[in-house]
Protein backbone atom coordinates (compact mmCIF):
# COMPACT_ATOMS: atom_id res chain seq x y z
CA UNK A 1 0.00 0.00 0.00
CA UNK A 2 1.69 3.20 -0.86
CA UNK A 3 1.89 6.52 0.95
CA UNK A 4 -1.24 8.43 0.14
CA UNK A 5 -2.38 12.06 0.90
CA UNK A 6 -5.62 12.95 2.48
CA UNK A 7 -7.42 15.99 2.06
CA UNK A 8 -8.63 15.98 5.45
CA UNK A 9 -5.23 15.61 7.35
CA UNK A 10 -1.71 16.45 6.59
CA UNK A 11 0.39 13.66 5.45
CA UNK A 12 3.09 12.14 7.31
CA UNK A 13 6.33 14.32 7.49
CA UNK A 14 8.28 10.86 7.03
CA UNK A 15 7.95 7.04 5.81
CA UNK A 16 8.43 3.72 7.59
CA UNK A 17 9.52 1.87 4.72
CA UNK A 18 9.81 -2.02 4.21
CA UNK A 19 6.69 -2.90 5.56
CA UNK A 20 2.81 -2.57 6.52
CA UNK A 21 0.94 -4.97 9.13
CA UNK A 22 2.33 -7.29 11.00
CA UNK A 23 -0.52 -10.47 11.65
CA UNK A 24 -0.34 -12.42 14.89
CA UNK A 25 -2.19 -15.71 14.23
CA UNK A 26 -4.37 -16.96 17.01
CA UNK A 27 -4.63 -20.42 17.31
CA UNK A 28 -7.09 -23.29 17.62
CA UNK A 29 -7.58 -25.15 20.97
CA UNK A 30 -6.01 -24.71 24.57
CA UNK A 31 -5.64 -21.19 26.46
CA UNK A 32 -2.82 -19.88 28.37
CA UNK A 33 -2.64 -16.57 29.58
CA UNK A 34 0.59 -14.49 29.59
CA UNK A 35 0.96 -10.97 31.04
CA UNK A 36 -3.09 -10.74 31.72
CA UNK A 37 -3.17 -11.41 27.57
CA UNK A 38 -5.33 -14.26 26.30
CA UNK A 39 -3.58 -16.75 24.28
CA UNK A 40 -5.53 -19.04 22.07
CA UNK A 41 -2.82 -22.30 21.47
CA UNK A 42 -2.51 -25.22 19.88
CA UNK A 43 -1.02 -28.11 21.70
CA UNK A 44 1.97 -27.80 19.57
CA UNK A 45 2.75 -24.22 20.11
CA UNK A 46 5.73 -23.28 21.72
CA UNK A 47 5.50 -23.19 25.77
CA UNK A 48 6.10 -20.16 28.18
CA UNK A 49 8.61 -21.76 29.52
CA UNK A 50 10.39 -22.25 25.66
CA UNK A 51 9.56 -18.99 24.14
CA UNK A 52 11.17 -17.65 27.11
CA UNK A 53 14.59 -19.67 26.83
CA UNK A 54 14.70 -19.20 23.11
CA UNK A 55 13.84 -15.65 23.74
CA UNK A 56 17.04 -14.88 25.97
CA UNK A 57 19.18 -16.91 23.67
CA UNK A 58 18.00 -14.81 20.69
CA UNK A 59 19.27 -11.75 22.66
CA UNK A 60 22.41 -13.25 23.96
CA UNK A 61 23.49 -13.29 19.98
CA UNK A 62 21.76 -9.86 19.31
CA UNK A 63 24.00 -8.39 22.03
CA UNK A 64 27.70 -10.05 20.32
CA UNK A 65 26.78 -9.31 17.02
CA UNK A 66 26.28 -5.86 17.53
CA UNK A 67 29.31 -5.42 20.12
CA UNK A 68 31.59 -6.98 17.40
CA UNK A 69 32.15 -10.20 19.00
CA UNK A 70 32.15 -13.80 17.47
CA UNK A 71 28.82 -16.61 17.87
CA UNK A 72 28.19 -19.79 16.22
CA UNK A 73 24.57 -19.52 14.95
CA UNK A 74 24.35 -23.68 14.47
CA UNK A 75 25.80 -23.91 18.35
CA UNK A 76 23.31 -21.80 19.19
CA UNK A 77 20.15 -23.83 17.83
CA UNK A 78 22.06 -27.44 19.08
CA UNK A 79 22.20 -26.15 22.59
CA UNK A 80 18.44 -24.59 22.59
CA UNK A 81 17.37 -28.39 21.63
CA UNK A 82 19.01 -29.95 24.51
CA UNK A 83 16.60 -28.25 27.08
CA UNK A 84 13.32 -27.65 24.72
CA UNK A 85 11.19 -29.90 23.93
CA UNK A 86 12.15 -32.04 20.84
CA UNK A 87 11.82 -28.96 18.78
CA UNK A 88 14.18 -29.29 15.38
CA UNK A 89 16.90 -26.81 14.21
CA UNK A 90 14.61 -26.08 11.85
CA UNK A 91 11.87 -25.01 13.98
CA UNK A 92 14.13 -23.36 16.10
CA UNK A 93 15.42 -21.10 13.62
CA UNK A 94 12.13 -20.13 12.26
CA UNK A 95 10.89 -18.86 15.81
CA UNK A 96 14.21 -16.78 15.61
CA UNK A 97 13.11 -15.06 12.39
CA UNK A 98 10.25 -14.68 14.12
CA UNK A 99 11.90 -12.52 16.95
CA UNK A 100 13.63 -10.50 14.09
CA UNK A 101 9.89 -9.27 12.92
CA UNK A 102 8.95 -8.72 16.03
CA UNK A 103 12.50 -6.57 16.55
CA UNK A 104 11.75 -4.65 13.42
CA UNK A 105 8.09 -3.55 14.14
CA UNK A 106 9.56 -2.27 17.66
CA UNK A 107 12.43 -0.11 15.63
CA UNK A 108 15.27 -2.26 17.26
CA UNK A 109 18.36 -3.78 15.47
CA UNK A 110 17.86 -7.49 14.72
CA UNK A 111 20.92 -10.55 14.39
CA UNK A 112 21.04 -10.36 10.46
CA UNK A 113 21.25 -14.04 10.06
CA UNK A 114 17.82 -14.09 10.89
CA UNK A 115 15.48 -12.91 8.03
CA UNK A 116 12.71 -11.67 9.14
CA UNK A 117 9.58 -13.71 9.42
CA UNK A 118 5.86 -12.25 10.48
CA UNK A 119 2.83 -14.74 11.61
CA UNK A 120 4.37 -15.51 14.93
CA UNK A 121 2.63 -16.62 18.17
CA UNK A 122 1.19 -12.94 20.22
CA UNK A 123 2.91 -15.06 22.85
CA UNK A 124 6.29 -14.40 21.27
CA UNK A 125 6.02 -10.91 21.40
CA UNK A 126 4.92 -10.24 24.78
CA UNK A 127 8.19 -12.25 25.91
CA UNK A 128 10.18 -10.12 23.65
CA UNK A 129 8.91 -6.94 25.18
CA UNK A 130 8.83 -8.43 28.94
CA UNK A 131 12.65 -9.37 28.64
CA UNK A 132 13.41 -5.72 26.83
CA UNK A 133 11.61 -4.08 29.79
CA UNK A 134 13.55 -6.08 32.41
CA UNK A 135 17.02 -5.77 30.85
CA UNK A 136 19.02 -2.51 29.80
CA UNK A 137 21.62 -4.25 28.04
CA UNK A 138 20.76 -4.27 24.36
CA UNK A 139 20.05 -0.35 24.53
CA UNK A 140 23.26 0.11 26.05
CA UNK A 141 24.53 -1.79 23.41
CA UNK A 142 22.82 0.56 20.72
CA UNK A 143 24.47 3.73 22.35
CA UNK A 144 27.87 2.40 22.07
CA UNK A 145 27.11 1.08 18.21
CA UNK A 146 25.53 4.74 17.45
CA UNK A 147 28.42 6.55 18.71
CA UNK A 148 31.13 4.44 17.45
CA UNK A 149 33.15 6.15 14.39
CA UNK A 150 31.87 5.23 11.34
CA UNK A 151 34.74 4.35 8.63
CA UNK A 152 34.55 4.14 4.72
CA UNK A 153 34.69 0.46 3.05
CA UNK A 154 38.14 -0.32 2.61
CA UNK A 155 37.94 -2.05 -0.93
CA UNK A 156 38.71 -0.13 -3.70
CA UNK A 157 36.37 -2.73 -5.76
CA UNK A 158 32.56 -1.60 -5.70
CA UNK A 159 30.86 -3.27 -9.05
CA UNK A 160 30.10 -6.11 -7.22
CA UNK A 161 28.06 -4.72 -4.54
CA UNK A 162 24.49 -4.64 -6.30
CA UNK A 163 22.67 -7.37 -5.07
CA UNK A 164 18.61 -8.44 -5.62
CA UNK A 165 15.77 -6.50 -3.69
CA UNK A 166 15.14 -9.04 -1.06
CA UNK A 167 11.84 -10.77 -1.01
CA UNK A 168 9.96 -9.35 2.07
CA UNK A 169 7.92 -11.80 4.16
CA UNK A 170 7.31 -8.99 6.68
CA UNK A 171 4.63 -6.27 7.74
CA UNK A 172 5.30 -3.91 9.77
CA UNK A 173 2.29 -1.70 11.90
CA UNK A 174 3.27 1.67 13.16
CA UNK A 175 5.19 1.44 16.79
CA UNK A 176 3.55 -0.98 19.40
CA UNK A 177 0.88 0.48 21.82
CA UNK A 178 1.42 -2.31 23.99
CA UNK A 179 2.01 -1.26 27.90
CA UNK A 180 4.57 -3.77 28.31
CA UNK A 181 7.31 -2.19 26.76
CA UNK A 182 7.39 1.26 25.36
CA UNK A 183 10.78 2.13 22.91
CA UNK A 184 12.82 4.67 24.13
CA UNK A 185 14.26 4.76 21.11
CA UNK A 186 13.66 3.59 16.96
CA UNK A 187 17.09 2.40 15.88
CA UNK A 188 16.10 3.12 12.00
CA UNK A 189 15.42 6.47 13.00
CA UNK A 190 18.02 7.59 15.01
CA UNK A 191 20.72 5.97 12.58
CA UNK A 192 19.26 8.15 9.84
CA UNK A 193 19.96 11.34 11.69
CA UNK A 194 23.54 10.05 11.87
CA UNK A 195 24.87 12.32 9.02
CA UNK A 196 28.25 10.42 8.79
CA UNK A 197 27.05 7.23 8.25
CA UNK A 198 24.47 8.94 5.67
CA UNK A 199 27.74 10.93 3.78
CA UNK A 200 29.71 7.48 3.97
CA UNK A 201 26.85 6.01 2.03
CA UNK A 202 26.41 8.79 -0.43
CA UNK A 203 30.20 8.02 -1.37
CA UNK A 204 29.77 4.62 -1.15
CA UNK A 205 27.09 4.80 -4.17
CA UNK A 206 29.00 7.11 -5.62
CA UNK A 207 32.04 5.31 -6.42
CA UNK A 208 30.08 2.55 -7.42
CA UNK A 209 28.41 4.68 -10.35
CA UNK A 210 31.99 6.66 -11.24
CA UNK A 211 33.32 2.73 -11.87
CA UNK A 212 30.12 1.23 -13.34
CA UNK A 213 30.48 4.07 -16.06
CA UNK A 214 33.88 3.80 -16.64
CA UNK A 215 33.75 0.28 -17.15
CA UNK A 216 31.09 0.80 -19.37
CA UNK A 217 33.48 2.92 -21.35
CA UNK A 218 31.46 5.84 -20.55
CA UNK A 219 34.44 8.13 -18.55
CA UNK A 220 32.53 11.48 -19.55
CA UNK A 221 29.59 10.87 -18.05
CA UNK A 222 31.87 9.58 -15.05
CA UNK A 223 33.36 12.51 -14.45
CA UNK A 224 30.07 14.82 -14.33
CA UNK A 225 28.51 12.10 -11.45
CA UNK A 226 27.14 15.14 -9.06
CA UNK A 227 27.06 14.56 -5.11
CA UNK A 228 23.66 16.34 -4.77
CA UNK A 229 22.92 16.41 -1.27
CA UNK A 230 26.56 18.55 -0.95
CA UNK A 231 26.26 20.47 -4.34
CA UNK A 232 22.77 21.33 -3.57
CA UNK A 233 21.66 20.92 -0.30
CA UNK A 234 18.87 17.97 0.81
CA UNK A 235 15.81 19.86 -0.23
CA UNK A 236 16.92 18.43 -4.39
CA UNK A 237 15.05 15.01 -2.93
CA UNK A 238 17.87 13.05 -4.53
CA UNK A 239 21.55 12.58 -3.01
CA UNK A 240 23.31 11.75 -6.11
CA UNK A 241 23.00 12.98 -9.64
CA UNK A 242 24.44 9.56 -12.35
CA UNK A 243 23.87 8.53 -15.88
CA UNK A 244 23.06 5.08 -17.76
CA UNK A 245 24.82 4.05 -20.79
CA UNK A 246 22.72 6.17 -23.11
CA UNK A 247 23.54 9.02 -20.85
CA UNK A 248 20.03 9.91 -19.38
CA UNK A 249 20.09 11.36 -15.99
CA UNK A 250 19.64 9.04 -12.96
CA UNK A 251 18.36 10.32 -9.36
CA UNK A 252 19.49 8.64 -6.88
CA UNK A 253 18.46 8.48 -3.28
CA UNK A 254 20.40 6.63 -0.53
CA UNK A 255 19.54 5.33 2.10
CA UNK A 256 22.47 3.57 4.56
CA UNK A 257 21.81 1.37 7.23
CA UNK A 258 24.78 -1.05 9.48
CA UNK A 259 22.13 -3.45 9.60
CA UNK A 260 20.75 -6.29 7.42
CA UNK A 261 19.13 -5.97 4.24
CA UNK A 262 15.81 -6.27 5.30
CA UNK A 263 15.63 -3.31 7.75
CA UNK A 264 13.31 -1.27 7.08
CA UNK A 265 14.11 3.04 6.07
CA UNK A 266 12.67 6.19 6.84
CA UNK A 267 11.87 8.87 2.96
CA UNK A 268 10.04 12.24 3.60
CA UNK A 269 7.17 13.74 1.99
CA UNK A 270 9.53 15.71 -0.27
CA UNK A 271 11.73 12.66 -1.22
CA UNK A 272 8.39 10.65 -2.00
CA UNK A 273 7.22 13.90 -4.12
CA UNK A 274 10.57 14.24 -6.26
CA UNK A 275 10.19 9.88 -6.65
CA UNK A 276 6.41 10.83 -8.38
CA UNK A 277 7.85 13.69 -9.97
CA UNK A 278 10.65 12.04 -11.83
CA UNK A 279 9.10 8.47 -11.80
CA UNK A 280 11.21 6.89 -14.44
CA UNK A 281 14.63 8.36 -13.53
CA UNK A 282 14.25 7.97 -9.96
CA UNK A 283 16.24 5.26 -8.05
CA UNK A 284 16.73 4.19 -4.05
CA UNK A 285 19.89 2.78 -3.40
CA UNK A 286 19.21 0.67 -0.11
CA UNK A 287 23.01 0.61 1.36
CA UNK A 288 23.22 -2.55 3.65
CA UNK A 289 26.02 -4.01 5.92
CA UNK A 290 27.49 -0.50 6.40
CA UNK A 291 29.85 -1.51 9.26
CA UNK A 292 31.45 -5.12 7.77
CA UNK A 293 30.65 -5.23 4.17
CA UNK A 294 28.72 -3.03 2.15
CA UNK A 295 25.81 -4.09 -0.31
CA UNK A 296 22.97 -2.36 -1.56
CA UNK A 297 19.93 -2.78 -4.00
CA UNK A 298 18.21 -0.61 -6.15
CA UNK A 299 14.55 0.21 -5.90
CA UNK A 300 12.95 1.95 -9.28
CA UNK A 301 10.55 4.71 -9.55
CA UNK A 302 8.19 6.23 -7.53
CA UNK A 303 8.62 5.50 -3.78
CA UNK A 304 4.95 4.86 -3.32
CA UNK A 305 4.78 2.10 -6.03
CA UNK A 306 8.31 0.40 -5.76
CA UNK A 307 8.19 -0.19 -1.39
CA UNK A 308 5.15 -0.51 1.31
CA UNK A 309 4.94 2.43 3.73
CA UNK A 310 3.21 3.44 6.47
CA UNK A 311 2.59 6.88 7.87
CA UNK A 312 4.75 7.14 11.26
CA UNK A 313 4.44 11.33 12.27
CA UNK A 314 1.83 14.04 11.20
CA UNK A 315 1.32 17.86 11.99
CA UNK A 316 -2.25 18.67 13.73
CA UNK A 317 -3.61 21.71 14.97
CA UNK A 318 -6.95 22.84 16.93
CA UNK A 319 -10.07 21.95 14.60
Amino acid sequence: MGAKENSNQLSAVDFFCGAGGITCGFREAGITVWGGVLILMMAKNWSIKEVALIVGDYFDMLIKELSGQSYNKSEHRRNLQNILNNRSEGSIEFKHQNISAVLIELGLPYISGYKPRSNYQHLLKAAVEDYLAANAELEETINQLLSEDIKPPESDNFLNSKVEVPEFTLSVNEPSTSNRYQAKRNYYREELRNRKLGLLGEEFVISYEKQKLITLGKESLADKVEHISQTKGDSAGFDVLSFNKDGNEQFIEVKTTQMGKESPFYFTRNELGVSQQKNDKYNLYRVFNFKKQPKFYQLKGALDESCESVSTQYMGWPK
